[in-house]
């Protein structure tokens, strides 16, 4: 089975207190080129972008990594590729600490990891 990762950029920076709030744009291309690299052992990478780490990365497809650029809200954009993708027949996957957003990503099928669980394998 075809499997998604669906990342919650703004979490998962969030997650590691290295300076990335002086650096939003800075933190999301180095999150975007770890990904690239990474062994997380999912087909199809997703990485969502938000307000100013939007500014880091273009939107579009890197290699097996796609990056979204959410127009307004960065959990409607998140819980929408979990669909796209649960509805396409992958394994699909977010990562998230957000337990609001653990609850609407389970709700179209997806499951979550921990920020904690991605940042190990980077």
């Amino acid at each position: 089975m075809r499997s998604t990762l669906v990342v919650d950029g703004a979490n998962v920076v969030g997650a590691r207190p290295d300076g990335w709030w002086k650096d939003r744009p800075g933190a999301a291309a180095r999150l975007h080129e770890q990904l690239l690299v990474a062994d997380v052992e999912y087909d199809a990478v997703v990485l969502v972008l938000e307000g100013q780490a939007k500014g880091g990365v273009r939107a579009g497809r890197d290699a097996h990594v796609t990056t979204v650029h959410a127009a307004r809200d960065g959990d409607a954009a998140i819980v929408e590729q979990a669909r796209k993708a649960v509805e396409a027949g992958r394994r699909t996957v977010v990562v998230t600490a957000d337990r609001a957003l653990d609850a609407r990503v389970h709700g179209v099928g997806a499951t979550t990891l921990s920020p904690t669980w991605l940042l190990s394998r980077l």
